[in-house]
């Protein structure tokens, strides 16, 4: 069996370690159904930054979801993202999610 998904790294950092723990909340939009996907990452103490993956798989407890808990999934498109910190926008962008296939070709002796 094969698969493939579309994923995209998102991250933040503290790069001189100044705010000490922090709360970082990610939320990706999706520009053509106007739903946003959020996920919540407490850092502790001396962790000065955290990476995500776009979409996250339901099955594991951290995964990005609307306010309803729907689950993000790989849906080609354009997206925008941002990582509020203390509620204020620390960084974002775009990107897009690009439709996947997979070619399985079957080998005979």
């Amino acid at each position: 069996m094969v698969s493939t998904t579309a994923q995209v790294k998102l991250g933040i950092l503290d790069k001189y370690g100044q705010l000490g723990p922090y709360t970082a909340t990610f939320v990706v939009h999706n520009e053509r159904t106007g739903k946003d996907y959020l996920l919540i990452k407490d850092l502790a103490p001396g962790q000065t930054g955290v990476d995500v993956m776009f979409p996250t798989d339901p099955s594991d407890p951290n995964y990005f979801k609307t306010d309803t808990g729907e689950a993000a999934s790989a849906t080609p498109g354009r997206y925008t993202w941002e990582c509020r910190v203390k509620g204020v926008k620390a960084v974002g962008g775009r990107f897009d999610l690009p439709e996947v296939g997979n070619d399985v070709t079957i080998i005979t002796r």
